[in-house]
C-alpha cells in the first residue's frame, strides 16, 4: 500500500520545485499551470542496507510514496472547472503536503500582492472547506428523497451532515471535529478534503533552511497553537542537492547548509508518523523489500499487502524482529536463541518485523 500525498499550495509557493526534488522528475516550474504532475519517491530506510549485510540479495526494494502536484490554487479557485477536476483527482490522497511560501522573490510575484503565510494557509483551508460543503450539500439533497420513503436512517444521516456542514461553515476542518461513529459513517463515502491529515511545509530560501526566518517563525507559532504538523524546508536547496550524483557531494552540501539529512527524509518520516504507518520487511536472496502498513494491522492483513492470495490462504507468519536479526546475524541464529516466532491470525505486526508468510490457496 503506497502512501498517496497530494501537494497543494498557492501559485508561486515553490511546490513544484519541491515536487521535482522529491520525485526526481523535471516538471516545469511556471507561475501558471493547468496540469497535475505525478511522481513517485522511495522511502529512505537504511535498515534495508543493514539487512543486506546479513542476507545477500539481488535487489533492494524501498517502500514508495506517490505524489500528486496540483496547480497552485488561489481564493475562489474552486469556481473553475479545471480546479474542480484537480481537486477531484486528489480526493483519494491519504494526506496533503501544503507548501506555504515563506521567501521573498521579486521575480515571482505573490498572487495576493504581498507575502503573508497565515493568510495563505487560511485561504487554502477555506477553499478545501468550501468544496466539502458542496459535497455535504449534495448528499443531503440525495438523502432528502430517501427520507420521503420513511427511512429513519436517512433522516439521522441528514442530521449528522447538517451538524458537520455548520462546523465547516464556521471554518472548522473535518479533521478537527469530534465526530461520533454515526457522523463518521455519514461522510465516509464523501472523501472530504478537510478531513485529510495535513503536513504544512514552510518553504524558505536557501540561507534560512537551518534556522528559519520571520515568516516561518510566525507560521510555526500559528500552526503550533492549532495543533498542526509543521516542517521547515528549502525547496530550491533540495532541488540543488537532488542534482548532485555523488553522496559525498550531497553530504558536503548539507553540512554547508547546516543540515544533517535531506528534507525528503524528514518529510517522509513526518508523513509516516502523521498517518500512523509502519514498515515490515521480507528478506531473501531474490530481494529485500520494505512494505508499508497501517499501525494495528494483523498478520493476515499485512500478508494481503504483499498479495491478496496470501491473506486469503493465510496459515501463519514466521516472524523475526529487525534488531534480533541484525544482532544475531542470521535466521538460524534467531531460531537457536528463541527469537524466531510463529504467529497466527491475531498477531499485530510491528514496525521492523521481518515476515515470512505461510499460506495455502
Amino acid at each position: 500500500m503506497a502512501l498517496n500525498c497530494g501537494i497543494i499550495g498557492i501559485q508561486g509557493c515553490g511546490k513544484t520545485t519541491l515536487f521535482n526534488s522529491l520525485s526526481g522528475t523535471k516538471a516545469e516550474t511556471v507561475q501558471f499551470s493547468d496540469k497535475a504532475n505525478l511522481g513517485v519517491i522511495q522511502v529512505p530506510d537504511n535498515r534495508l542496507y543493514e539487512l543486506e549485510k546479513y542476507q545477500t540479495t539481488e535487489k533492494i526494494v524501498h517502500a514508495t510514496v506517490n505524489l500528486i502536484d496540483i496547480p497552485g490554487l488561489t481564493r475562489n479557485a474552486t469556481s473553475t472547472e479545471s480546479t474542480r477536476k484537480f481537486l477531484n483527482e486528489i480526493r483519494n490522497s491519504d494526506a496533503f503536503i501544503h507548501v506555504v511560501r515563506c521567501f521573498d522573490n521579486p521575480h515571482v510575484p505573490h498572487p495576493d500582492g504581498s507575502l503573508n503565510p497565515i493568510r495563505d494557509i487560511e485561504n487554502m483551508e477555506i477553499e478545501l472547506q468550501t468544496r466539502d460543503v458542496e459535497s455535504v450539500d449534495k448528499k443531503i439533497q440525495r438523502l432528502e428523497k430517501v427520507v420521503k420513503t420513511g427511512s429513519k436512517e436517512a433522516k439521522q444521516q441528514i442530521e449528522a451532515l447538517l451538524e458537520i456542514k455548520a462546523l465547516l461553515e464556521n471554518f472548522t476542518p473535518v479533521r478537527k471535529m469530534n465526530l461520533s461513529e454515526s457522523s463518521i459513517e455519514a461522510i465516509a463515502d464523501l472523501f472530504l478534503l478537510s478531513a485529510k491529515p495535513v503536513l504544512y511545509v514552510s518553504n524558505v530560501d536557501s540561507a534560512h533552511v537551518a534556522t528559519g526566518n520571520e515568516y516561518s517563525s510566525t507560521m510555526e507559532k500559528y500552526l503550533h497553537e492549532k495543533g498542526e504538523n509543521f516542517l521547515l524546508i528549502g525547496a530550491l536547496l533540495e532541488s540543488e542537492i537532488a542534482e548532485l550524483e555523488s553522496p559525498e557531494d550531497r553530504q558536503l552540501f548539507l553540512t554547508d547548509a547546516g543540515l544533517t539529512e535531506p528534507g525528503v527524509n524528514r518529510l517522509v518520516q513526518y508523513a509516516y508518523n502523521m498517518l500512523h504507518l509502519r514498515t515490515f520487511f521480507t528478506v531473501g536472496p531474490k530481494e529485500i523489500k520494505a512494505w508499508t502498513i497501517t499501525a494495528g494491522m494483523t498478520a493476515p492483513q499485512a500478508a494481503g499487502v504483499i498479495h491478496s492470495d496470501l491473506e486469503r490462504g493465510f496459515i501463519r507468519a514466521e516472524v523475526m524482529k529487525y534488531n534480533d536479526f541484525i544482532s544475531l546475524g542470521s535466521e538460524n541464529a534467531c531460531k537457536e536463541k528463541g527469537k524466531f516466532f510463529i504467529e497466527g491470525k491475531n498477531y499485530i505486526v510491528e514496525d521492523g518485523d521481518i515476515l515470512h508468510i505461510r499460506f495455502n490457496v
